[in-house]
């Protein structure tokens, strides 16, 4: 059985002899001459979800920040050492990206323990604090639909929407969207299908 040590020296080898060949001009100039990515991706840390992997990316073409349920948390919410806002503010101040597309996804684990009461206490750990975030429009959601087959669905995608919402209460985040240099994207990939939908200006999501 292969360990996961043999598991990744494999797979750097094929890589290096493969993608990295194919590609290696390409490196050089992003190692030369650094990023200029347009797109600033927040996806969740899922492994089944790889947002380059979707999106058909070379490196370079995408700022990719993962976190448990692909959550932005609010202003003001502990924003200390905080790596996804690290990221946020470095991709719109510094890299001056033109969009933060949000990314939710089907069977998400973290909206699943968010659902199941996981945020609900305060000795919750990390991933239940962190997904306590996401409580208000969980009881929203809750308190409308009940225990609805698809409230696992509807919560995917009301974390989404929860998220821009956040994204706006950062004040870098603002200017840069009325002055019309950043637009916020929300989208949500179904891993079973494939499917990818996209939310439109209301927060209602469509198939592409």
């Amino acid at each position: 059985m292969q360990t996961w040590r043999e598991r990744l020296e494999k797979g750097y080898r094929e890589f290096k002899s493969g993608d990295y060949v194919d590609q290696k001009a390409l490196y050089e100039e992003l190692g030369t001459h650094g990023q200029n990515p347009d797109i600033m991706l927040i996806a969740c840390a899922d492994s089944r979800v790889d947002p380059t992997d979707i999106f058909n990316a070379y490196p370079g073409e995408m700022f990719v920040a993962r976190n448990v349920a692909n959550i932005v948390p609010p202003s003001g919410d502990d924003e200390a050492y905080h790596g996804t806002l690290a990221a946020i503010e470095y991709a719109v101040t510094v890299l001056e990206v033109d969009v933060i597309v949000v990314m939710g996804h089907e069977s998400c684990g973290g909206i699943a323990g968010c659902l199941a009461g996981m945020g609900d206490t305060l000795n919750a750990g990390f991933v239940g604090s962190w997904v306590s975030i996401l409580n208000d429009a969980k009881n929203k959601l809750i308190n409308e639909h009940g225990d609805a087959d698809d409230l696992q669905f509807r919560m995917e995608l009301e974390g989404v929407r929860q998220s821009m919402r956040n994204l706006m209460t950062y004040d870098f985040v603002q200017d840069a969207v009325e002055n019309g240099k950043l637009i916020l994207q929300g989208a949500y990939f179904g891993i079973v299908s494939a499917e990818l939908l996209l939310a439109d200006e209301n927060g209602e999501f469509s198939k592409v």
